[in-house]
């Protein structure tokens, strides 16, 4: 549960980047979210948001080259909500300076993701989906600030049952 509470902020991120608000609401606004499940690799819950529930699985990175002190976890996220499916995102653990590029290639296919701060968003997130469903791992190459290539391999283990779960909790309307 500590580990879904600690990666609620990346579930909150919208797909598309935009300016964030000036003030943070207080804690104690902040939904809770509540576990769907563990799926090898995978975890999935769900949260609410506006009135809606929003379903999500995420994983951590397996390995993260070169370690950099003061760097985050990267976490790699796919977020389903009623009118925005398949959003798939990556949260750094960094921030990325402005317009870089991020590089994720599966088994079979390789997409370029946008950045916004410390996150990095698909741009067509139903093709990423489907390269995960049928690939066994994910490599993420993104520049650090520091002009260095930070390279996050993902495990895919339990990604379909984990995408399965969330697409039951919050079927497409």
């Amino acid at each position: 549960m500590l580990i879904l509470a600690g990666l609620l902020p990346f579930a909150l991120q919208p797909a598309l980047a935009q300016p964030k608000p000036a003030a943070k609401p207080p804690a104690s606004a902040i939904p809770a979210p509540r576990p769907i499940g563990a799926f090898e690799d995978w975890q999935a819950a769900t949260y609410d948001e506006a009135g809606q529930t929003v379903c999500y699985a995420f994983t951590k990175a397996r390995s993260s080259t070169p370690r950099i002190p003061g760097r985050g976890e990267a976490i790699l996220t796919v977020t389903q909500r009623v009118l925005m499916r398949d959003a798939v995102s990556l949260s750094a653990g960094f921030e990325y300076a402005a317009n870089a590029g991020v590089s994720v290639q599966s088994d079979k296919a390789k997409f370029e993701f946008y950045t916004a701060k410390r996150s990095a968003f698909a741009r067509d997130g139903h093709a990423v989906i489907a390269a995960l469903a049928t690939s066994r791992q994910v490599t993420v190459k993104s520049p650090h600030p520091q002009k260095k290539e930070v390279v996050d391999s993902f495990s895919v283990r339990g990604f379909a049952k984990a995408y399965e779960a969330i697409n039951k909790a919050c079927p497409p309307k």
